[in-house]
C-alpha cells in the first residue's frame, strides 16, 4: 500500500523518534537530578567563553540543538522555542543553546552560521555553545536534538528530558503535550520543587563525530 508523500515523512518521522526512545540507555546519563550539574566552559557563537560557574545563582536552561533535525525545526517554526526562550529570559533564567554536532555530522555549524541561523528564526538564547569535540554532550549524556536539562541557581540539575511529553514532529502537537521545561521553570520561580524532574527525550540523535 502506497501512502501520500507528506503520511510517509511522518511515518519516517515517528519511526526516527521511536528509535531513539527505544535505545537502551537512554536514561543511563552522566547525570543526575538531585546533584551539582557538570562543570564546563565553551566558546560562544559570539566568540566569548561561558563557564557554568560564572552563572551561579542563575536558574540554567540548556538546550541541545542542530538546525536540520525536524524535531528541532517543529519547535521553531512553530515559534514555541523562540517563546520559551523569552520566557525564561524575562524570569532572569539564563538559556544556553549547545551544539555538539561533529565537524561533517548533520548539525555541525561555525559560529556565524549559528548567530545567523538564530537571527533568521528570531531565537533569543542567551548564547549559543559550541561542543564540537562532544565533550560536555557526553558529560551530560545528551542523547537527542532537543534535549532539555534544566539547572537551578546552587547549580543542582533539576530536571533532564524532553521538553515536552509528546515525541513527534508534528507542531500540531505542541500544544497538546505536557510542557515539561515550562513548568520545570514556573516552579523554581514560584520557590516550589520540580515535580516532574526525567523524562524521556525525543528527537534526532546528537552527531558525535564516533556516531
Amino acid at each position: 500500500m502506497m501512502f501520500p508523500l507528506h503520511t510517509r515523512r511522518q511515518l519516517i518521522q515517528s519511526m526516527a523518534a521511536l528509535a531513539v526512545l527505544a535505545a537502551p540507555g537512554w536514561a543511563a546519563a552522566q547525570v543526575a537530578v538531585g546533584q551539582a550539574a557538570p562543570a564546563f566552559s565553551l566558546v560562544a557563537a559570539d566568540g566569548k567563553t561561558v563557564s557554568l560557574e560564572s552563572l551561579r545563582g542563575k536558574t540554567v536552561v540548556l538546550e541541545w540543538t542542530n538546525h536540520d533535525c525536524p524535531f528541532v525545526r517543529k519547535h521553531y517554526d512553530a515559534g514555541n522555542m523562540q517563546a520559551q526562550q523569552k520566557e525564561a529570559a524575562a524570569t532572569g533564567a539564563v538559556w544556553l543553546q549547545v551544539i555538539s554536532s561533529a565537524p561533517g555530522k548533520q548539525g555541525f555549524v561555525d559560529g556565524a552560521t549559528a548567530n545567523a541561523l538564530n537571527t533568521k528564526r528570531n531565537a533569543v538564547p542567551a548564547a549559543t555553545l559550541l561542543d564540537p569535540s562532544g565533550k560536555v554532550g557526553q558529560q551530560y549524556g545528551a542523547k537527542t536534538t532537543p534535549h532539555m536539562y534544566v539547572i537551578n541557581a546552587q547549580g543542582t540539575l533539576v530536571y533532564q528530558g524532553g521538553i515536552d511529553s509528546i515525541a513527534s514532529a508534528r507542531a500540531d502537537d505542541i500544544g497538546k503535550a505536557e510542557q515539561h521545561v515550562r513548568v520545570a521553570l514556573a516552579e523554581l520561580g514560584a520557590g516550589k520543587p520540580v515535580t516532574k524532574t526525567v523524562s524521556k527525550p525525543y528527537g534526532c540523535s546528537v552527531k558525535y563525530a564516533d556516531s
